[in-house]
């Protein structure tokens, strides 16, 4: 694999600690100088199992009779240092001990902690309260998130007067320039949509000095066509990414290009931001559907690294989603799956509906404490619908809001039905209920899954006393968020959970609109559960 890239490759006897040590020394210098991919070929043998009770001889009895009858590496390596003259007897035996009494006083420690009940936790007490944490782990002990996340509007016309501040010489493609002249204009208008929405979020965070990494299939570009983040000169193909060149001294944006391996990709970003907590880490898959790739990674490391080792991370996992028509495998982000790995509060899993509450959500990932991971459905159609902008009002106040009340609804007065919907559907439901004058439904949004906001719901199902609530959702009835919901609703979620609507939520595959009197039912049926 390494001769097809054409990558040094440096064989080395694992027999010998220090040639081991000088190849690495070696390989690390060649990958710093010329900044290319180098191979090591450690020529070394397993000696024990796969764990303390496995014995390999059992299946590979040949080779292990080799292996038993080799001395060990630290045998061979002693008998080197002592015949060199480079330690004494004596030295090497306290050495040892010090070892042995270091194993010793650990497993003494890790004993005592363990002869007790045995703790399911999510915090620092517990097991896990003693280990002597990096650094990058102990700048959560603040919890707490911001009050507002709104920006100052100079920041947001900033931002948006970056997208007309090209190079000198810089040739803009004829197809893109339409583009930085209408994000200049939403900025001095005020009807941002969701890919402006998306570049206000990192703009502002690297003028505050907080480092945005992006990376993903086709990220700088957009999957949809959408962000543009960097742009190529239409002659010579320079780049140019109008958010780092805003301010001297902002943070700095990084954004790839990933190769086609969901499970590599992701895996770098988790760990690149457990070790960055002061920076807003974000993968994002081609299709939500791709993030099958990486289920490794979420199951062993996203969703439960904090439970097992206390290990915090805020990575963001940008899935877009949506039943439009492209085909099973370009539809789900497996919203489902996600939710059944949901539990003490070990992520948060959210579905904005309109461009300033991605804004507030992006922001509020960056600075609250402590750090969870963060699983955003994202659309795909709604990207350019006309309907889902956000005006300058909604970016510089305010914070973001789990769940949205229906804007037409000023009181519950007359209210017998409320939808209770999240993402694209809300757009079609209310363009429906415009288009046929209905009366007497809401249609609520819940912006974010989990932690579930049972109290928000709460106080607006309290304005809809009498009313009927149903859930809408575009996906079939064994995938989405229904059956969460429902025991969500009605209260029989195991743990923690909370009775939060007196009318229990029930599916529907009647009708979720209800005709004008006299009108025909035959086409009221939506595709939606």
């Amino acid at each position: 694999m390494a001769k097809t890239i054409q990558a040094p490759i440096f064989h080395v006897n694992g027999d010998d600690p220090e040639a081991v040590l000088r190849v690495a020394e070696i390989a690390f210098g060649y990958r710093q100088k010329f900044k290319a991919d180098v191979v090591i070929d450690l020529v070394c043998y397993r000696r024990r199992g796969h764990n303390e009770g496995d014995d390999p001889s059992m299946t590979q009895p040949l080779m292990y009779n080799l292996i038993e009858a080799k001395r060990s590496v630290r045998t061979l390596y002693t008998e080197a240092l002592i015949g060199r003259g480079d330690i004494t007897t004596e030295e090497l035996e306290a050495a040892q001990k010090d070892f042995h009494d270091r194993l010793e006083e650990a497993f003494q420690e890790t004993h005592a902690v363990q002869t007790g009940a045995i703790l399911v936790t999510s915090d620092d007490q517990g097991a896990i309260a003693g280990v002597d944490r990096p650094h990058s782990q102990r700048v959560d002990e603040a919890a707490g998130e911001p009050e507002t996340t709104g920006i100052d509007p100079a920041v947001l016309s900033l931002i948006g007067e970056a997208h007309g501040n090209h190079p000198p010489g810089f040739t803009v493609h004829p197809k893109l320039q339409p583009l930085l002249d209408k994000r200049r204009e939403m900025a001095r208008s005020g009807e941002m949509d969701w890919g402006f929405g998306e570049l206000i979020a990192m703009g502002s965070l690297l003028l505050e000095g907080t480092p945005v990494r992006l990376v993903g299939q086709d990220a700088r570009r957009g999957t949809f066509v959408q962000r543009h983040a960097v742009l190529h000169d239409r002659v010579n193909g320079q780049e140019w990414l109008p958010l780092m060149n805003m301010a001297e001294n902002q943070a700095r944006l990084w954004i790839y290009d990933s190769l086609l391996s969901e499970y590599a990709a992701l895996a770098f970003e988790y760990g690149y931001s457990v070790e960055r907590p002061d920076a807003l880490v974000m993968w994002e898959a081609q299709f939500g559907d791709f993030v099958n790739g990486a289920q490794t990674v979420i199951d062993e490391f996203i969703s439960s690294a904090e439970q097992k080792w206390g290990q915090r991370s805020s990575v963001v996992l940008l899935l877009p989603h949506g039943f439009e028509g492209q085909g099973p495998d370009h539809s789900s982000a497996r919203i489902e799956r996600f939710l059944q790995l949901a539990a003490e509060d070990n992520m948060i899993i959210a579905r904005p509906s309109t461009p300033a509450s991605y804004f507030h959500l992006l922001r509020r990932q960056a600075y609250a404490r402590p750090r969870k991971p963060l699983v955003v459905f994202t659309p795909k159609a709604m990207l350019r619908l006309r309907g889902a902008t956000s005006g300058t009002a909604d970016f510089t106040t305010g914070k973001f809001q789990p769940v949205l009340d229906d804007p037409a609804a000023t009181t519950g007065a007359g209210i017998q039905k409320v939808l209770l919907v999240a993402g694209k559907i809300y757009y079609d439901l209310k363009s429906e209920i415009d288009k046929r004058g209905i009366t007497g439904i809401a249609v609520v949004r819940l912006e974010q899954y989990y932690p579930f906001p049972a109290a928000d719901l709460q106080a607006i199902a309290a304005k809809y006393s009498g009313a009927k609530f149903v859930w809408v959702q575009d996906e079939p009835e064994n995938q989405g968020a229904w059956p969460f919901m429902v025991m969500e609703a009605q209260g029989r979620r195991p743990a923690r959970s909370v009775r939060c609507l007196e009318t229990p939520l029930r599916v529907t595959r009647d009708r979720v609109l209800q005709e004008k009197p006299g009108g025909s039912h035959a086409d009221s049926r939506p595709r939606s559960v």
